[in-house]
């Protein structure tokens, strides 16, 4: 299907509209399932019956079929709207004026014991609007799914709590068993992708301060690549993020989630060989896992980190009959 835009003569642009240069098409590698499926209804009926939002949704991200037909999911909290506005990012941003729902945590913990989920990540908008930044919903949600599903690994990525160490040990005082906080881009590009009040040292610094608080949490970081870094740039990141003690890292393609002039313009698709590349300069560096490849997101088979450090059985069966994949019109970009 061909889309048209039509501007109307009387407007004027003050700037003009992204993407300014021609979008690359799709290639082979870049295929996603549609999501349909009994796991998927009913993963997403109980979303909705529970008033939960998911990263899977408000980010729009790619693999929402395959990890709904699966019967897993990324719990988002702390409401739908973010503080900031990365330019890399779909969620809503705005000001929520300081609003918390208390009964948030209790809410997800049912939905995760439901699901009998073995595995689950909780991640969050960035919540600049509150003292803490979020870090005690946070905690108290770690909590919740504890006591009702103990036998479920927890792993929270959370926002940089503007680099408060108070709500970093809020965080890891209630013992997830992987702290991650998302770096994002290289260096040079940071002051473009990502709102102006994140910042690479920042991620650093807390990525580096959680594993003084609690050594024995596994801390984990992501970096998107296409947006015009270059690979030494991204191998200088990785040595960054090893400095800081990092265990894990995600490494997946940016795909521009809106046209909206807010989101960036994709400049490439990296290549299964480069993502290949990544994974083993990774693992030379030092990470003990590194997930790395076109559609990998943070959150998305988080589980495998966890099967492939310490063995312990988690299976996570795609549903059957799938249809084939295809090219989405829309995906989503936040890791």
């Amino acid at each position: 299907m061909n889309i048209f835009f039509c501007l109307h003569p009387l407007v004027e642009m003050s700037e003009p509209l992204t993407p300014t240069i021609a979008r690359p098409r799709h290639p082979d590698w870049i295929r996603v399932r549609a999501p349909i499926g009994e796991k998927y209804a009913h993963l997403k009926g109980l979303v909705r019956g529970l008033q939960l939002h998911t990263v899977c949704e408000e980010a729009l991200c790619p693999n929402i079929g395959e990890c709904w037909g699966a019967g897993t999911a990324t719990i988002m909290i702390l409401g739908d709207v973010c503080t900031r506005a990365c330019r890399f990012c779909a969620v809503k941003t705005g000001n929520p004026r300081g609003s918390v729902d208390d009964q948030e945590p209790a809410r997800v913990a049912d939905a995760i014991a439901e699901l009998q989920l073995k595995y689950v990540v909780v991640t969050a908008v960035d919540r600049d609007d509150l003292p803490d930044g979020g870090a005690g919903i946070f905690a108290e949600t770690i909590r919740q799914i504890q006591a009702k599903s103990p036998r479920t690994k927890v792993e929270v990525l959370t926002g940089d709590f503007r680099g408060a160490r108070a709500s970093v040990t809020t965080v890891l005082a209630a013992k997830p068993d992987v702290f991650g906080q998302n770096i994002e881009t290289v260096r040079r590009l940071t002051h473009v992708v990502r709102d102006r009040r994140a910042g690479y040292q920042q991620t650093l610094d807390v990525l580096r301060m959680a594993k003084e608080i609690d050594p024995a949490c596994r801390t984990k970081s992501s970096i998107l690549v296409g947006i015009g870094e270059t690979p030494d740039e991204v191998i200088e990141t990785m040595r960054a993020l090893r400095a800081a003690n990092v265990d894990l890292l995600a490494i997946g393609q940016y795909l521009q989630p809106t046209r909206n002039r807010r989101n960036l313009p994709l400049v490439e698709y990296v290549t299964p060989e480069q993502f290949a590349r990544y994974r083993d300069a990774g693992m030379k560096l030092g990470f003990k896992y590194v997930a790395s490849g076109p559609l990998v997101r943070s959150s998305y088979k988080a589980w495998e980190a966890t099967v492939a450090l310490t063995g312990v059985g988690i299976t996570v069966k795609p549903e059957s009959g799938s249809p084939k994949p295809t090219a989405p019109r829309r995906m989503g970009a936040r890791l």
